[in-house]
């Protein structure tokens, strides 16, 4: 009889109070919504602030990060830079960030999918948090979470002084770089953090080079370069380690750099893309390629069909 009564009491705690009885909450991935910005590192800092800010166009703003020293402004997304520490290394991607509505929900998705992570966010400047991961590819994964949107300076400093900045574009829309194990990058991007193939093709109908894994929650993509050897010198990397920022028509864009006194040299032309749209290339002073792409293919695409909406300039 008192055993009963007992066990009538146990069920009557355990209905008012559900968490007197231990038990693994599933975690819920928060929402995930592009690409916030990507760092590189630079040999030549002068030289990449006249690519920035006066053939591109680009404010600058202050850095925001530890050991950054160089941040021009996308938009609301930018793209930073830091003196390497080794000018004899042929990878200069320092790392990449990607939107979250919530870090701290994230982290701990992450913890329960058994992804090793911080003991806790970071708070940054702009009243935003973040924290840092590494990729099965060994690739530097930031999370941020931003209160409100970033801005920069509508004001960039001339050889004649202070002039308005006239940038090329407003609007990062991927960055990609090399991965050689695709399985190992998928069950990160794809299966943990729900991101989905976008568009997918190669140099040949029948090859598979590059992967566009658009983000869960927007239009941004993770673009894998693929078939890369391992021991790439540094122009190769550069090519393919880069960051790609969209615009509505090529032939304005271009014609834009131009009057800015930018003057194409080597690869730098306007051409049509495997995806079907136009894409013109630049490089900073370290090869990393800055990809100049239409919003929109003008043309189909070889190889496969895209998949999900295209971004749009913001």
């Amino acid at each position: 009889m008192k055993r009963a009564i007992l066990w009538t009491m146990f069920l009557v705690v355990l209905a008012l109070d559900p968490s007197a009885f231990p038990q693994q909450a599933s975690a819920k991935r928060p929402k995930i919504t592009g690409i916030d910005h990507v760092d590189f590192y630079t040999t030549s800092a002068e030289a990449n602030e006249h690519l920035y800010t006066i053939a591109l166009g680009m404010p600058s703003a202050p850095p925001l990060e530890p050991g950054q020293t160089q941040r021009f402004m996308v938009g609301s997304q930018w793209v930073g830079y830091s003196p390497t520490p080794d000018a004899q290394a042929t990878n200069r991607m320092d790392h990449l960030a990607f939107r979250t509505e919530d870090c701290e929900a994230l982290r701990l998705y992450l913890v329960a999918k058994g992804i090793k992570v911080p003991d806790s966010v970071s708070k940054l400047k702009e009243d935003s948090k973040s924290f840092m991961v590494i990729d099965p590819e060994g690739h530097k994964i930031q999370f941020v979470e931003r209160s409100k949107p970033l801005v920069g300076g509508g004001i960039i400093m001339g050889s004649t002084g202070p002039i308005i900045a006239d940038p090329v574009s407003h609007r990062i829309i991927h960055v990609g770089f090399i991965v050689h194990d695709r399985d190992a990058e998928d069950h990160f991007y794809r299966d943990l953090l729900g991101f989905h193939i976008y568009w997918h093709g190669g140099m040949q109908p029948d090859r598979t080079d590059w992967v566009a894994m658009q983000v869960p929650d927007g239009t941004d993509w993770l673009e894998y370069m693929l078939n890369i050897k391992p021991n790439a010198d540094l122009h190769t990397t550069g090519v393919m380690n880069h960051v790609s920022i969209g615009v509505l028509d090529m032939k304005q864009a271009q014609a834009k750099l131009e009057s800015h006194g930018w003057k194409a040299h080597g690869d730098e032309h306007a051409q049509m893309g495997k995806d079907g749209k136009w894409q013109l290339n630049v490089y900073d002073p370290d090869f990393t390629r800055i990809e100049l792409m239409e919003f929109k293919p003008v043309q189909k695409p070889c190889c496969s069909d895209f998949q999900r909406p295209h971004p749009q300039e913001q």
